[in-house]
C-alpha cells in the first residue's frame, strides 16, 4: 500500500490524499461503509460500487464466526467471496471487545447510553450531551464485562451464534485477518467504554500497546496494517498513545475508543493526536460518521472514516437529503410525488418518489431499505465529494 497527500489545506489538517492499493486507487478523505458480515446490507456488490462508494470495511469478528475465515480463504478471500473488486479494510474484533462486554452490560451503543434508549431524533443521537450531564465513570480498574473475560493475553467471548466460547487476542486477529485477505488490516485493541475511569483506561491502553507489538511481529503478508490509537478522553493518554504507536513500523493509523460523551469529544481528542502521527501516513477514524461531524473529523486531518449511519438509517425508513432527515414512514409522504431530492441525481431519485418508497415501507417491503440504502450512501459520497473540493479551492 502507497500513500500520496496531493494537496494540504493552509487553514486546517485537512488534505486530499491518494491510497493506492492491489485493488485500486481511493482518493481521500473517504467515507468507508460497512459492510459487516461480507455484505453492505440490503444491496449487491455491485449496486455499492454505483453510490460512488470506494472503501469496504467488513467485521473480522463476525466473518470469524460465520461462515469462518478458512471457508473464505478457500473462497478466492474475501474481495472473491464478495464479488467487490475495490479496496477492502478489516477491523481487529477491537470494538467487540467492547460491544459485546460492558457495552452489553450498561446499554451502551452507538445509539443509546447507560441503558435509555434513544429515538433517530434524540439529542444525544446528534451529539449534544453536555459534560454536567454525563453519567459517572463508573467501570473501575480491574472490573470485568459479564459475557466477555478481558485477559492480558486476549479476549475469551461467548459466541453470539451458538454460545460456545472463543478467544481472540493479537495473534488470532492478524491470523484471522491474514485468511480474509483485505487490503488493510487493524492491529487488535480494546475499544473502552465511556464510562471507565483513568485507572481503567492506564490498564487498557498498556494492552492495547502490547497487543499492537504482537500484531505486527505476528504478519506474514503484505496486507497494510494500522495501529490504533485509544486513551478514551484523557490528554495524557491519548497522547502518549499517538506517540507509542506512531513509533512503531505501521502503515497507517485508527483512532478509536469512546469519543462521544459530549459533541465537542471527537475534535478534542483528534486536535491532540494528529499533530503526534507521521504525516505521511494515513489517519483513520473509527465509527465516526454523522454528518454533521464529517468536515470537522476531516479538518482535523482525517483520511477515511467509517460509518453505519447511512445504512443503519436507511433500514429504518430515514433519508438523508438537503431538506434535512426525511422519516419515510410519515403518513403525509404517502402524498408525496417527488424525489427524496430534487437536487439528487442517484439512481433512486432519478426513478423513484417519495409516495411510492413511503408506500413500500408501509407494505413492508424489503425494496424500500435497497431503496433507501443506495440514495443514503450516493448522499453521504457526494457530501464528502463537496469537502474534497472545498479543500481543492482553498475554502476549508
Amino acid at each position: 500500500m502507497n500513500f500520496k497527500i496531493s494537496k494540504k489545506s493552509t487553514k486546517s489538517r485537512a488534505r486530499i490524499g491518494f491510497l493506492e492499493t492491489s485493488h485500486g486507487i481511493v482518493e481521500t478523505p473517504c467515507l468507508v461503509p460497512c459492510a459487516t458480515q461480507a455484505v453492505v446490507k440490503t444491496l449487491e456488490s455491485e449496486e455499492v460500487v454505483k453510490t460512488k462508494t470506494q472503501l469496504l470495511i467488513a467485521n473480522t469478528f463476525w466473518l470469524h464466526l460465520l461462515p469462518g475465515e478458512k471457508i473464505i480463504e478457500k473462497s478466492g478471500k474475501l474481495h472473491n467471496f464478495m464479488n467487490w473488486k475495490k479496496p477492502l479494510m478489516t477491523d481487529s474484533a477491537g470494538f467487540q471487545v467492547f460491544s459485546l462486554g460492558f457495552g452489553h452490560d450498561f446499554g451502551l451503543t452507538k445509539f443509546s447510553l447507560g441503558n435509555q434508549n434513544f429515538s433517530a431524533a434524540s439529542p444525544l443521537l446528534q451529539g449534544s450531551l453536555s459534560r454536567k450531564n454525563l453519567l459517572p465513570r463508573s467501570i473501575n480498574a480491574g472490573s470485568q464485562p459479564k459475557s466477555v473475560k478481558i485477559t492480558p493475553e486476549g479476549v475469551y467471548f461467548k459466541s453470539p451464534i451458538n454460545g460456545d466460547e472463543l478467544f481472540i487476542g493479537p495473534k488470532e486477529s492478524i491470523k484471522i485477518q491474514e485468511k480474509l485477505g483485505a487490503d488493510i488490516m487493524f492491529a487488535f485493541d480494546e475499544c473502552t467504554p465511556p464510562l471507565a475511569d483513568k485507572r481503567y483506561v492506564e490498564n487498557s491502553l498498556e494492552k492495547t500497546h502490547r497487543w499492537a507489538k504482537i500484531c505486527l511481529k505476528t504478519r506474514k503478508t503484505k496486507q497494510a496494517l494500522y495501529g490504533i490509537v485509544q486513551g478514551s478522553e484523557f490528554k495524557d493518554l491519548r497522547q502518549a498513545s499517538a506517540s507509542y504507536i506512531n513509533s512503531l513500523d505501521f502503515d497507517g493509523f485508527g483512532i478509536g475508543g469512546d469519543l462521544w460523551r459530549d459533541k465537542e469529544g471527537t475534535n478534542r481528542v483528534l486536535d491532540w493526536v494528529i499533530p503526534l502521527l507521521n504525516e505521511k501516513k494515513p489517519r483513520h477514524m473509527l465509527g465516526v460518521g454523522y454528518l454533521k461531524n464529517i468536515e470537522d473529523i476531516i479538518k482535523s486531518g482525517i483520511d477515511t472514516f467509517d460509518c453505519t449511519v447511512p445504512t443503519h438509517y436507511a433500514r429504518r425508513g430515514i433519508a438523508f437529503t438537503s431538506e434535512g432527515r426525511l422519516d419515510l414512514n410519515k403518513a403525509k409522504f404517502l402524498k408525496k410525488n417527488e424525489p427524496l431530492d430534487k437536487g439528487c441525481v442517484c439512481n433512486v431519485c432519478l426513478n423513484y418518489k417519495k409516495n411510492y418508497i413511503a408506500h413500500l415501507l408501509k407494505a413492508k417491503e424489503i425494496t424500500a431499505l435497497r431503496l433507501l440504502t443506495s440514495h443514503n450512501l450516493w448522499y453521504f459520497n457526494t457530501f464528502v465529494e463537496e469537502i474534497k473540493i472545498k479543500i481543492k479551492k482553498g475554502e476549508i
